[in-house]
This record gives structure tokens, C-alpha cells and sequence, in this order.
């Protein structure tokens, strides 16, 4: 989903995230918030958002695969697209 079509809002540990396209609002825990802010910067592959997610928060033990499934739950409530 384009940025602009988001309302984002920090609530305690979660995240609640406003989509106006659908008129939803999912609550969501990290990483969930920190993908779409990456995404939101540039449209990425699941390998270059992964490298870019290392990089930006110093993860050590993420995994592609598990990046995946959490980007296939975000494309299932239409918060990203597959290309």
C-alpha cells in the first residue's frame, strides 16, 4: 500500500496501522511496522528488505524465510503488494 494511504500510531507495544483503502485498522507487533516503514522508502525484494532490515536495526538472527511469511500475512490485509 502507497504511505500516503496509511495513518501509523505508535499504542503501548503495538502499532496501529489505518489503512484507508480498506478502511481497517490492524494492530500489529514488530517487525510488522518496521517492514512497511522500509517498504515505504522504495519498493524492495524480500533479500534487499532483509539486508536493509540487518542493516538498520542490527538484526543477527534473521531469516529469509521468516521474512517471507510475515510478508505474505502483510499482503493477505493488503498492506503490501506482491510484484
Amino acid at each position: 500500500a502507497s504511505p500516503d494511504s496509511l495513518i501509523v500510531a505508535p499504542v503501548d507495544l503495538l502499532t496501529a496501522i489505518y489503512h484507508r483503502a480498506s478502511g481497517q485498522t490492524h494492530l500489529m507487533a514488530s517487525p510488522a511496522p518496521e517492514i512497511l516503514e522500509a517498504l515505504a522508502e522504495a519498493p524492495l525484494d524480500a533479500a534487499a528488505l532483509l539486508a536493509k532490515l540487518r542493516a538498520d536495526y542490527d538484526l543477527v538472527d534473521a531469516d529469509l524465510a521468516a521474512l517471507t511469511a510475515r510478508l505474505d500475512e502483510l499482503a493477505e490485509t493488503g498492506l503490501v503488494e506482491r510484484r
